[in-house]
């Protein structure tokens, strides 16, 4: 994994996005993107073994996970996070691996969400939701998107690799609703000829629900889930599905840079939604930084390397520092790996989705 030293990096920003910073501090990359959406990624440990994420013949055993004191801690995600809403951050997701595994972690919620104008997610497999989730809203949680990839037991089952039964993300949705925290989002990873025929089943499922259901195309995120493009069905399919057995129509985007598009059943049971970043990229709109477990900056989900935030912050840099160095890692950003997918950089290899989250 190629980290880059902050200050190394010395590619001058064009000229005519160097003046364009308004008096909120924003900050355009050279796309024109500014940055609305930060992802913190608390552990890089999860609970599950998903066959796309963190397969088990790689993440075994034996894997070795960080030791904690490489992990950023509170103080220190805090720190950083209150120099990125100074940048134009509304936004602020905690992912993980699992985040529900970090210790304590409604601590660091109370503390991020006393932050001005900044609404605070979190995404989880929902396992330990029925444990946890009243305590994250009393901490000032808003929202949390829930990772379920199918509903047959035993198909959830294999997907996992864990053996961990549906009813148990199921019972995690309903503690998250009945503690406030919806509407609650549910995400399914749809991988072609493996769970793509539990969409209808899914879809029947939550409607009514009041909760949003959504669709996302298999990616090619890291190195080690085999990924494979006949292996991906295009959104447009499971629209079309859907479509036939419950007649939707499309939704405007709540916010410019919104990734899912946004459909709703006409009938008023509610809506879905499908991420589409292999057949549809909406590279030119991203908004979204991620700092990873141990204080890397990644502008990409797709990245090769990341940028060495940690290193500032335990070697005493002052806020100006610290806030020069994430405008700078924007500022140069032009990213469009979702525009330029090929089968060669399919191959590349990536940062795991297990240690930068998704």
């Amino acid at each position: 994994m190629k980290v880059i030293p902050i200050h190394d990096a010395t590619l001058p920003l064009p000229p005519d996005r160097a003046a364009q910073a308004p008096a909120d501090g924003a900050v355009f990359d050279r796309r024109g993107r500014s940055m609305r959406d930060l992802r913190i990624s608390v552990t890089d440990r999860c609970n599950f073994r998903c066959i796309y994420c963190m397969p088990r013949e790689v993440f075994g055993d034996d894997y070795a996970f960080l030791p904690r004191r490489e992990l950023l801690s509170f103080e220190e995600i805090l720190r950083v996070a209150r120099l990125f809403v100074a940048r134009g951050v509304r936004k602020i997701r905690i992912t993980g691996g699992e985040p529900l595994l970090r210790k304590h972690l409604e601590n660091l919620i109370e503390m991020l969400a006393r932050l001005d104008g900044v609404e605070v997610t979190l995404t989880t497999n929902g396992v330990l939701l029925p444990k946890m989730a009243r305590r994250l809203r009393d901490a000032g949680l808003n929202r949390v998107t829930v990772s379920l990839d199918a509903l047959d037991d035993a198909l959830f089952r294999r997907m996992n690799d864990a053996d961990y039964p549906v009813e148990k993300v199921l019972e995690g949705i309903a503690a998250a609703s009945d503690a406030g925290l919806g509407p609650i989002k549910i995400n399914m990873v749809v991988k072609r000829g493996t769970n793509d025929g539990d969409i209808e089943a899914m879809a029947a499922h939550f409607r009514h629900s009041g909760h949003i259901l959504r669709f996302i195309e298999f990616m090619d995120v890291g190195a080690s889930n085999g990924w494979k493009m006949d292996e991906v069905l295009p959104s447009r399919e499971v629209v079309a599905r859907i479509d036939r057995l419950h007649p939707l129509e499309p939704v405007s985007p709540n916010y410019t840079g919104e990734v899912a598009q946004r459909w709703r059943y006409k009938d008023g049971a509610g809506e879905i939604g499908v991420i589409s970043s292999v057949t549809q990229a909406f590279c030119s709109s991203c908004t979204r930084i991620r700092l990873s477990t141990e204080g890397k900056l990644y502008t990409c989900l797709f990245a090769q390397q990341g940028h060495d935030l940690r290193g500032l912050l335990r070697a005493n840099a002052d806020d100006a520092r610290l806030d020069a160095a994430i405008a700078q890692v924007w500022q140069q950003r032009e990213d469009r790996y979702s525009e330029i997918r090929t089968a060669e950089t399919a191959a590349l290899r990536k940062i795991e989705m297990s240690y930068i989250g998704g």
